[in-house]
């Protein structure tokens, strides 16, 4: 006879939760050419016209982000490719970059960063650089995003404090107001909706009107996301993940993101002009996972393309 006798834990059932269906309904999501390749069909994943980022790591050949792009766009959803400006080596690499991702995919829309370079490849060292050379609006996009930091960027700020990336923000703010295109802030991900909130609701306050994507890790093993979060350099809310390392009930059940999506969406609920407007998800645990919990909380405006 045993003497332990453990019983496999059950998923406990998913419960519809109008709020969090609300707040999950056009999400979009981040992948990798490698990443994408483990994917065999996105639309038995994702929503039909889901957003699609697609990340350029420093390294990553532009065959690769070019052809995945193609592969998304082939299967019908819509392609916002990353534009990190210190790995881009001139304006006519830039321009080159942006006629590949047009005439090859169809791409319309970029996020336009700095990138996680410390030296500059050449050129360009902000993203303020890469819209003022006027090669998006030459080429037709339609969509610029812009990064956003909730807890602040070390890279930009690196004595603390979030002085350099506000005055960056009320640039791009001026930007959109004296262009055409269709802007937003995407975010780096926080596991604390208090610091999100607050930060949201200081720009707003500060005449920083742009829609807010805000990034949010998606489910993964605890000891991944701790990974992430120290390399991304991830702030206060990394004690939401230190807390929960603590606690043993939960130390080997994976992260999912319920609560700050709750807290999220319950501020919305209360604060209509809130300027949150959108989730986008880091699929660190995998695409997969990240898409299977969206399509098991998010009802009908989270089913894959194929079930509808």
């Amino acid at each position: 006879m045993a003497l332990l006798n453990f019983k496999k834990r059950e998923k406990p059932a998913v419960v519809a939760d109008a709020r969090l269906e609300a707040v999950l309904q056009g999400y979009s999501i981040e992948v990798m050419p490698r990443t994408a390749e483990k994917v065999e069909n996105f639309r038995d994943l994702l929503p039909e016209g889901t957003r699609v980022y697609i990340a350029h790591i420093e390294g990553t050949p532009i065959n690769d982000m070019v052809a995945t792009a193609k592969r998304l766009a082939d299967e019908g959803y819509p392609v916002m490719p990353h534009f990190p400006a210190r790995i881009i080596k001139d304006k006519a690499t830039l321009a080159d970059w942006i006629a590949r991702y047009n005439g090859e995919a169809g791409v319309e829309q970029a996020l336009l960063l700095a990138g996680g370079v410390e030296k500059p490849h050449g050129d360009f060292h902000s993203s303020m650089q890469l819209m003022e050379s006027g090669e998006f609006d030459k080429a037709g996009f339609k969509r610029l995003h812009v990064a956003g930091h909730p807890e602040g960027n070390k890279d930009i700020d690196p004595n603390g404090g979030t002085k350099s990336v506000d005055e960056a923000l009320q640039w791009k703010q001026k930007f959109s107001e004296r262009t055409d295109a269709e802007m937003a802030i995407a975010t780096q991900f926080a596991f604390d909706a208090k610091p999100m909130i607050a930060w949201a609701d200081r720009l707003n306050a500060e005449g920083i009107k742009l829609p807010i994507h805000i990034g949010i890790a998606g489910p993964a093993k605890l000891q991944t996301l701790i990974k992430f979060a120290i390399a991304c350099g991830v702030g206060p809310s990394l004690k939401v993940l230190q807390k929960r390392a603590m606690d043993v009930s939960k130390l080997l059940l994976p992260y999912e993101p319920h609560e700050v999506l709750r807290d999220l969406a319950a501020h919305r609920a209360t604060n209509p002009d809130f300027n949150i407007t959108n989730v986008h998800f880091f699929p660190l645990g995998g695409i997969k996972t990240n898409a299977t919990w969206a399509i098991e909380n998010g009802g009908n405006a989270t089913k894959p393309a194929n079930a509808s």
